[in-house]
């Protein structure tokens, strides 16, 4: 079955390779082989997909650059953004597997006969203006890998539909409007890469059960999750490359379970109320090449052991309340050419620094990061500065 699988999707995205070489996307040659196949009426997964794909045509209210304008008639291979590949139980039938619209502009909403397209192993609507909630009929899509949905209009809770995708790998729905938690089951899911950054999603929970996450990159950037980052975070450990927290509203100490997640190599938690010192566990991150900790409210020093490791190429510490720079930090952008950042901090004999009398208000105040004291410290610390708002991060093209 694996091998199958394989084979589908490699048929798949060498299609979707052939295609995107093609600069007229409305050209209807690059299914040419799908011709050769039985026709529609013979073959009831494209008579499901025409069913589903006319449904879908039905729900669009807008589409200015007429990427669906072809959607006419069974020959459903043939449609702009519809990719048909050999079925994993029949090489020798044609079935839709993968859907990509990018950047059409498309206004509408997903119809539930989307269901229908139970061999789909891409989805691929970034940047459009759909809109409404996901149908619960997309768990039918078991053989769905990459899903997203990124920069639309979609509404409502987590879509649980996500976690009852066996296949998925990849999941990407940053730039919505969905709300609420994040369930706790998504993290327990072999997902490679998951996009959940600029949405309105209030708490999230990386469960201790998860017993090794295939997760390489975790974006939850610009939400209003609040609390601290947890120590269950190591549960990431074998995986994890890059971890994003800009803008989530984090607050307390960072744990010293950081600095076991030691494939990292961007880790960025800048815009925060995170407070306490830098834990001596992040001199063992070998790998991190980009370090912001900026905009926190952050003491103690700024560690040796931070500034000499070997993959380092930024590191950013500004606007905290760091009062010390150990050893190579305070040389460290003529010593080892990493772009450094330690504006608006209590460093002495530094320029762009805060004035005294904030950093007094902050420093009579020590963090001791231990359950419960680093809360009231971070209250205490808030009062004394306000810390700016975070820019918003800007999709990615796909």
């Amino acid at each position: 079955m694996i091998l199958l699988l394989l084979i589908h999707f490699s048929s798949l995205f060498n299609n979707l390779s052939a295609k995107h070489n093609n600069n007229n996307h409305h050209s209807h040659n690059h299914h040419a082989s799908a011709r050769s196949h039985r026709p529609a009426d013979s073959n009831p997964r494209l008579h499901q997909a025409f069913i589903a794909l006319q449904a879908w045509k039905a729900a669009i209210q807008s589409d200015p650059n007429n990427f669906t304008t072809n959607w006419v008639g069974p020959s459903v291979c043939n449609y702009t953004g519809v990719y048909c590949a050999p079925s994993i139980h029949d090489n020798k039938t044609q079935v839709v597997a993968g859907i990509d619209l990018n950047h059409a502009d498309i206004a509408g909403s997903l119809p539930d006969e989307l269901g229908l397209l139970s061999d789909l192993a891409l989805i691929h609507l970034n940047s459009n203006r759909f809109c409404g909630v996901l149908p619960s009929t997309l768990s039918n899509l078991s053989l769905l890998y990459e899903l997203d949905i990124s920069n639309n209009r979609f509404v409502g809770p987590f879509p649980a539909i996500v976690i009852s995708l066996p296949m998925l790998n990849f999941l990407d729905i940053r730039f919505n409007d969905f709300e609420g938690s994040v369930p706790p089951q998504l993290f327990a899911k072999k997902l490679d890469a998951v996009f959940l950054n600029n949405n309105r999603f209030t708490s999230f929970s990386i469960p201790s059960f998860i017993s090794g996450s295939s997760a390489t990159v975790l974006v939850f950037a610009n939400n209003n999750y609040g609390g601290c980052l947890p120590p269950s975070i190591v549960n990431f450990a074998n995986t994890l490359e890059e971890l994003v927290l800009i803008n989530t509203n984090l607050s307390g100490c960072l744990p010293e379970e950081v600095g076991f997640l030691y494939k990292l190599k961007v880790f960025d938690v800048s815009y925060n109320k995170i407070v306490g010192p830098i834990p001596y566990s992040m001199a063992g991150l070998y790998h991190l090449e980009q370090l912001n900790l900026g905009h926190n409210m952050m003491t103690g020093e700024v560690p040796d052991g931070i500034c000499m490791l070997p993959n380092l190429l930024n590191l950013t510490v500004s606007y905290n309340f760091f009062c010390e720079e150990d050893g190579v930090c305070r040389n460290l952008t003529s010593k080892k050419g990493v772009k450094f950042d330690d504006r608006r901090n209590c460093l002495p004999e530094r320029r762009l620094q805060r004035s005294e009398k904030e950093c007094k208000a902050a420093l009579d105040r020590p963090v001791e990061c231990i359950l419960g004291g680093a809360a009231v410290a971070a209250a205490a610390v808030a009062r004394a500065v306000a810390l700016p708002n975070s820019p918003s991060l800007a999709p990615t093209p796909t």
